[in-house]
């Protein structure tokens, strides 16, 4: 193979990636695996990997390898790819604009008056900087991290199932940290505490937020509804423990994606629900705000979103081990749709346009019940090309998102101070 051959052969891969990114594509049965990964690197590093492509242009033609009926289509092909990486770039610049809009229609347009001056000055150095061209350096100066702290009852243990971290500011915060907990997806079956939202909790832990990951146990060795269970009771474990890191235990908020999204927002919506706290039926399991990511909100797909893409065979074999027929009751009851009401915490659901594994109008039904029943505040964020697990690494995208979900804490916790 040439030179030049090689260089068409970069070209069409590329093309078939960027491709993947700007197409909205569902039904793809085995292949939205190919596709989810091609879409989601594509379009988080599209600024990276454009500048990764000319440089390798840059490198082939200095060898030959422009040379050519090949080496000019590959070049032809690579410059359509360009054009493309360029508009998904602009694309994530506009997540800003995007979510101030969302912000201002949850909110109100004057929602930033009601943060103290003094956390604004705070929140304002939150502006996004160059941290996306590092978008696998999470670390950041401020923040003491504990890990593997076991929250698990007495007599139990799940082994590192039962265990969280806690990120804790090393500057103290008048009043005490308000608390965030984040909750790892990964198709109830597999994820870890360690893998997602780095961005948003080193980001909150350096602006004065305790934040707390944690994992539970997975299908198919524990079936639903262990996984709410182990949420609740990490919630009840932060409730306890939180002073001890400086936290203030009186605002805790909750968050995260996919399957962590899903059970964020079910445990938000089903406040010290005694037949999910064995053991604990005592303990104050209730939420401040919170913050789900791409989450699953209806196990019963009632109102048939996914179509022939539907998720009940994993349901079926991994995470309720029984049919829908009779496992009804319980999908029912593991649906946060089912206890969207007016009792729910201020929400802030976030969601992207192009994610191929949970479907944007599950979000939209989920947000028009919660803002039809809810007595409290609904924002939606909801972003162009963005696909499932856009946050896990540093990206334009990621980091504007983080500073909306910043600001919408601020707001909830100023208006929980008044």
């Amino acid at each position: 193979m040439t030179f030049s051959s090689v260089y068409l052969a970069l070209s069409i891969i590329n093309l078939v990636f960027v491709l993947s990114a700007l197409i909205k594509a569902r039904r793809l049965s085995y292949l939205v695996v190919f596709y989810f990964a091609a879409s989601w690197l594509t379009g988080e590093l599209a600024f990276v990997f454009l500048s990764l492509q000319i440089a390798l242009t840059l490198l082939f033609a200095l060898g030959g390898g422009l040379a050519g009926g090949a080496g000019q289509l590959g070049l032809g092909l690579f410059a359509l790819s360009w054009l493309g990486l360029l508009y998904l770039h602009c694309k994530s610049m506009d997540t800003a604009t995007v979510l101030e809009a969302a912000l201002q229609e949850g909110l109100g347009e004057d929602y930033r008056s009601e943060i103290p001056p003094s956390r604004q000055q705070v929140l304002r150095a939150g502006i996004v900087s160059a941290e996306w061209l590092r978008p696998f350096s999470m670390k950041r100066p401020g923040v003491s991290l504990h890990r593997n702290l076991s929250y698990a009852g007495d007599g139990e243990d799940f082994g590192e199932r039962n265990l969280l971290d806690v990120y804790q500011p090393q500057t103290p915060r008048e009043g005490g940290f308000p608390i965030l907990l984040q909750v790892h997806g990964g198709g109830w079956v597999i994820g870890n505490k360690e893998q997602q939202a780095l961005p948003l909790m080193y980001h909150l832990a350096q602006r004065g937020w305790l934040c707390v990951a944690c994992n539970y146990r997975l299908s198919p060795k524990h079936t639903f509804p262990a996984h709410i269970i182990d949420v609740k009771r990490a919630i009840a474990w932060v409730r306890e423990h939180a002073a001890e890191y400086g936290g203030d235990p009186s605002f805790l908020a909750i968050t995260g994606g996919s399957a962590g999204g899903h059970l964020s927002a079910l445990a938000a919506l089903t406040p010290n629900k005694p037949d999910w706290q064995p053991g604990f039926e005592d303990a104050d399991t209730s939420i401040s705000a919170a913050v789900p990511f791409y989450g699953v909100y209806d196990f019963l797909d009632r109102d048939q979103v996914r179509g022939k893409m539907s998720m009940e065979s994993t349901l079926e074999k991994y995470v309720f081990q029984n049919s829908r027929e009779e496992g009804y009751e319980a999908r029912d009851d593991g649906s946060p749709l089912s206890h969207a009401g007016d009792g729910a915490p201020p929400a802030f659901v976030v969601q992207g346009t192009h994610d191929s594994l949970v479907w944007v109008e599950e979000a939209r039904i989920f947000v028009e019940r919660l803002r039809s029943e809810s007595g409290n505040a609904v924002v939606y964020g909801e972003l162009p090309y963005a696909q499932h697990a856009f946050d896990v690494f540093h990206s334009v995208r990621t980091d504007y998102t983080v500073n909306a979900v910043t600001e919408f804490l601020e707001w909830c916790h100023a208006r929980r101070a008044t």
